[in-house]
């Protein structure tokens, strides 16, 4: 088994150093939500500005999406007379500097027809979206307008808008030749498996295309996402980040096994024998189960669990794992887990373990390292 790497940075600006001194193009990060990849991207993004005596930014590097990228659209339902709702855009942000120009429309739109059916309209006057989908009815074609999309396709939009900026970088046009780096940070919430899938490949796909001089660093807690582009970016670095008490855990991942599958199954392990479960190791015992099914063809998590009872019992583990898995549980506050639900949870990840077997080499410390 080759060597894994090893990095642990105290600080977050720490992490940022290392990244903007690699020589790779593509940096891939697998982080669990809460373990500060926003944050991350945040950082990253300030330490490529420049600044005059002013304080006024001269100069920037990184081209970036994530969750302020989104908080760059929000909603206007038309709460008085319900009918022109529309997606509005903060056109003061700089990051929609001299598109009006640039056909953004026409750019758009053939990125977005790869995941929807719905048509769009920007307003720059007002800086607003409209949004529109044509249905057949008794053999006419209905145009409605002003539709609210879903959460889903809403997302789908601002990536796509975000996709054709990208393209703009790559293709060297005027307005965004400064861009040296492109951070993309979980970009596929909301979305199902086809989609994420799809996600995956197009930016895959985009960032490879021309031979292009721009970095990428992209970073998920989506598993499905992170294996698509694992796949893609074959020479790419690929990572598994925890969040740890005196900074961040970094180690590098192949493509099978996953080091960030193993240390999680590692992780829950520890958990056990140091009798310091809590809620949120749900949350990570449901990620190990589904992704078993999908790896083993099976349509739910329950199919991967054994019990050493009756179809009843099954039935009620699964429900708990279920119920457990869906609680808002900070990894920050922790809730330790009531005893009867500690014994529920050992029989059900034990079962697993013998049912599914894995190498003892790859949880032995100096292979995988310490996890927190």
């Amino acid at each position: 088994m080759p060597a894994i790497e090893h990095y642990s940075f105290s600080q977050l600006n720490h992490f940022v150093s290392h990244l903007r001194g690699q020589e790779k193009k593509v940096h891939l990060l697998f982080a669990y939500n809460g373990t500060g990849k926003t944050r991350l991207s945040m950082d990253f993004r300030q330490a490529g500005k420049r600044f005059d005596e002013d304080g006024n930014v001269n100069d920037r590097d990184t081209l970036y999406f994530n969750a302020f990228t989104e908080d760059l659209f929000y909603w206007d339902n038309d709460l008085v007379n319900d009918t022109e709702r529309v997606l509005r855009i903060n056109g003061d942000s700089k990051f929609f500097e001299g598109l009006p120009e640039l056909e953004m429309e026409n750019r758009i739109r053939p990125l977005l027809r790869r995941y929807t059916d719905f048509d769009f309209f920007i307003d720059y006057t007002n800086w607003h979206v409209i949004f529109t989908r044509e249905e057949r009815i008794n053999e006419e074609t209905v145009r409605h307008q002003f539709i609210k999309v879903s959460r889903g396709e809403e997302r789908l939009f601002v990536w796509c808008f975000f996709l054709s900026i990208i393209q703009l970088a790559i293709d060297k046009q005027e307005k965004y030749n400064w861009v040296k780096y492109i951070y993309v940070d979980d970009p596929i919430s909301s979305l199902d498996d086809q989609n994420a899938i799809s996600v995956a490949h197009h930016l895959a796909q985009m960032l490879k295309s021309g031979g292009n001089d721009i970095r990428s660093v992209i970073s998920t807690h989506h598993a499905l996402f992170f294996n698509v582009l694992c796949n893609e970016f074959g020479s790419a670095k690929k990572y598994f980040v925890k969040k740890a008490s005196d900074g961040y855990k970094l180690k590098s991942t192949t493509d099978s096994p996953f080091v960030y599958h193993v240390s999680l199954v590692q992780e829950l392990k520890k958990a056990i024998e140091d009798d310091r479960l809590y809620t949120y190791h749900f949350n990570v015992l449901r990620t190990i189960l589904e992704k078993a099914a999908n790896f083993h063809g099976f349509n739910k998590f329950s199919d991967c669990m054994e019990i050493d009872g009756d179809d009843e019992e099954k039935t009620l583990h699964a429900r708990l794992v279920n119920i457990m898995s869906h609680g808002a549980y900070s990894l920050f506050e922790p809730v330790e887990m009531i005893e009867e639900n500690k014994e529920y949870f050992k029989s059900i990840f034990n079962n697993y373990l013998n049912n599914y077997k894995f190498n003892n080499i790859l949880f032995d410390e100096e292979n995988i390292g310490p996890l927190a």
